[in-house]
């Protein structure tokens, strides 16, 4: 199943949330779980980001959904980037593209 990494940053509503509540995280990884997404791994973080996710998802589209249901809430904005494992990476990077038809 495709991955993706999902850098969020929480607003300043979501951070009154986490504050408050701290394990809204988990529940919203739950909402996630019934969208059809599944997480592969989760970090907090320092720096210019407050959350990495890494998801797994049938598609572009599946998580696109996923993000802008998240994202419409006013509690989180987030940049998803479709990822590869590096050992497809290898495999595939140096092979030639298929012809455009």
């Amino acid at each position: 199943m495709p991955l993706y990494v999902s850098l969020s940053n929480l607003t300043e509503q979501g951070r009154k949330t986490i504050k408050s509540r701290p394990e809204r995280v988990r529940d919203v990884n739950k909402e996630i779980v019934s969208m059809g997404g599944k997480i592969v791994a989760q970090y907090a973080t320092l720096g210019p980001y407050d959350f990495v996710t890494v998801i797994e998802a049938e598609s572009n589209e599946a998580v696109m959904s996923i993000s802008v249901e998240l994202g419409a809430r006013g509690t989180i904005s987030i940049m998803t980037l479709p990822a590869l494992e590096i050992d497809r990476f290898i495999s595939r990077a140096w092979a030639p593209p298929s012809p455009r038809r």
